[in-house]
């Protein structure tokens, strides 16, 4: 098959060429804006369209108008790199209704039909049946209830998206089922190779596109690219960096994972050099609960230590949901799992006496105490301190999150084993009318805070 452009025209480096060649059931293409994954993944989506056998097929983006400008009609869009091979049909013909393209193949014609995942209904008239091949642009912006229909009806499914928040559920339900091909592992940032961590599905495949891989962008419009976008912003972060986080609105905007995230084996190392050991003073554990079976609210354990730098460090987790357990935990299983916590890590790191829980729960104090009283116990429950306001606390943990040309390491560290905090702290956001945050994403956060109030005058004082 010819294309209307010509190879000085459509420039493909290695790695793109790669991808055009592999042959998978499933493709991811994540990364940093102006990588050319729109571009090059319609050229495969048409490619593997050509060669189904299958007659119908599915192109989808935002809505109508979006996927016309940027993909359709677009420089070096499907219409101007196929020509007289498709004809795009915009109000459909005969009898295909749909807003379509007919595609002229060797294997005879084709029809690809344009669904904008803001358009329910005109999509679910479309998904009755079984299509060969399903491009979704955006999918991390896509309707979820979309994204789950049409991907079960297709042979062949091809998705792009720029990284964003990583608690969206077409991470955990589709793209952190993918993995990188081996030689390409290196390419993607480590952050986003660690959150591919869902079991993995046969022939699934993750690709990171970055500048590098871009061969028609010039390096003069690399640099101004780069330089329109302000450094240390979320946006900077996702565009820019390629890497996963909520693009506006965060709350803890200075956190990341490579000055705040830390492995156990760094702690080990630290805590056994022979020049300067890092020595834990306190241990404390905070508690969130939240019962419901009808939201994601979570019962959240958090176990840290304060060291003699003055540092935070988040040591252990322990996160239950009652909407995903078929028998939901109610105040009066939280003592033995709650003991259990701390004796685990008692033994492991050190000896935590005082925990402290949401005073807004009663009902699970009361079962604590019960607990001390009828087994004894030498750990005190007690009601979390309040009356540092919750903007006061944030305010702590953005100074201690923060690194700069003096204070080359943070005070306060997470371990990163600890992933659902991690993912709060990359996740938890202003409300979009008030200085308040939302009430969401901060289970972890808030046990944390009910674990270092009483202790915030020791930490972020350098040792």
């Amino acid at each position: 098959m010819e294309l209307q452009k010509d190879d000085e025209q459509f420039l493909l480096s290695d790695k793109y060429k790669a991808f055009l060649k592999h042959d998978a059931p499933v493709e991811f293409l994540e990364g940093t804006t102006y990588a050319g994954k729109t571009t090059v993944g319609i050229l495969k989506f048409m490619l593997k369209v050509s060669e189904s056998p299958k007659k119908i097929h599915i192109l989808s983006g935002l809505d109508l108008g979006t996927i016309e400008k940027n993909i359709i009609n677009k420089d070096l869009g499907i219409v101007d790199v196929f020509g007289p091979l498709v004809e795009y049909n915009a109000n459909g013909k005969g009898e295909h209704s749909l807003p379509h393209v007919l595609y002229h193949t060797a294997q005879g014609d084709k029809i690809i039909y344009v669904l904008g995942y803001d358009n329910k209904t005109r999509w679910k008239k479309a998904l009755g049946g079984q299509y060969g091949c399903l491009y979704i642009d955006e999918i991390n912006i896509a309707d979820m209830e979309y994204v789950r229909e049409a991907s079960m009806r297709c042979d062949y499914l091809l998705a792009t998206l720029n990284p964003d928040d990583p608690n969206l559920p077409v991470y955990k339900e589709y793209i952190n089922h993918s993995r990188p091909l081996p030689e390409y592992k290196n390419d993607a940032p480590q952050e986003i190779n660690n959150m591919l961590n869902e079991e993995p599905k046969p022939g699934w495949v993750h690709w990171f596109f970055s500048f590098i891989h871009n061969a028609g962008l010039t390096e003069e419009k690399k640099q101004q690219i780069i330089l329109n976008v302000p450094k240390g912003t979320k946006l900077y972060k996702n565009k820019i960096q390629g890497l996963r986080g909520r693009a506006t609105g965060l709350i803890f905007p200075n956190f990341s994972r490579k000055n705040n995230v830390r492995s156990i084996d760094w702690l080990k190392k630290r805590m056994s050099d022979k020049k300067d050991p890092l020595k834990f003073v306190h241990f404390s554990c905070g508690v969130d609960t939240a019962y419901s079976q009808e939201s994601p609210d979570t019962i959240s354990f958090i176990y840290q230590g304060i060291t003699d730098k003055g540092q935070l460090i988040i040591l252990d987790e322990e996160v239950y949901n009652n909407a995903n357990l078929e028998i939901p935990l109610a105040p009066s299983d939280i003592p033995p799992r709650l003991i259990a916590f701390l004796e685990r890590n008692r033994n492991k790191l050190g000896f935590a006496r005082d925990v402290f829980i949401d005073n807004a729960d009663q009902a699970t104090i009361t079962e604590l105490k019960k607990y001390k009283r009828q087994h004894s116990s030498v750990y005190n429950f007690l009601n979390a301190y309040k009356k540092v306001e919750r903007i006061d606390r944030i305010h702590l943990q953005l100074g201690w999150l923060n690194v700069n040309e003096i204070k080359v390491e943070a005070d306060y560290i997470v371990l990163d084993h600890c992933v659902n905090h991690i993912g709060e702290l990359e996740s938890y956001s202003w409300k979009e009318d008030k200085y308040e945050p939302e009430d969401r994403n901060d289970h972890t956060i808030n046990a944390s805070q009910y674990g270092f109030i009483p202790f915030k005058t020791k930490i972020g004082v350098g040792g």
